[in-house]
């Protein structure tokens, strides 16, 4: 089944569930994505309770200059890569006070892919504070809006996941 903006509210609102009774807070950093997640998260109510922030950086100087990513490793590896989408979820987790954190960068299209790093391609990473945090790249079809869709669903299942909700 394709990701909805409906099945992603109902994966957002099994994700509260999940947050809420055991204290902890949700923040994002997204890039692709363009705050899709935190959009998706605060059109239910009450979600303040679980949800803390998002940091929508686009450029490669907005990961540096607000969320602490290494321009050498944005140099190196680029903006969509596992050690960038680490780097972001490392960077909330120390600029917040955030629980469980949720980071994405990728190329949604039209344009912006390569031969490496094709329309499609997503890294996501995501963690809780104090415990390893994981990435994984994925590849998405379909047109800008359907990968970015997409990008909001694995996100929040790899929260779900990581909290044992799934």
């Amino acid at each position: 089944m394709m990701a909805t903006e409906e099945s992603n509210r109902a994966l957002a609102q099994r994700l509260g569930e999940c947050l809420k009774p055991r204290r902890l807070k949700l923040a994002t950093a997204e890039s692709c994505s363009g705050g899709w997640i935190a959009k998706t998260i605060t059109d239910l109510p009450g979600s303040s309770v679980w949800f803390e922030c998002a940091l929508v950086c686009y450029s490669n100087e907005s990961k540096h200059d607000l969320l602490g990513v290494p321009m050498a490793t944005i140099n190196e590896f680029g903006a969509v890569s596992g050690d960038t989408v680490l780097a972001m979820t490392d960077g909330v987790f120390e600029r917040t006070s955030a629980d469980v954190v949720a980071s994405v960068s990728g190329v949604a299209g039209p344009d912006g892919g390569s031969d490496d790093k094709p329309v499609g391609t997503v890294w996501l990473s995501w963690g809780k504070r104090d415990k390893i945090a994981y990435a994984h790249e994925f590849h998405f079809e379909g047109d800008r809006e359907a990968v970015r869709l997409q990008s909001v669903e694995a996100a929040l299942n790899s929260v779900l996941d990581v909290l044992n909700c799934a």
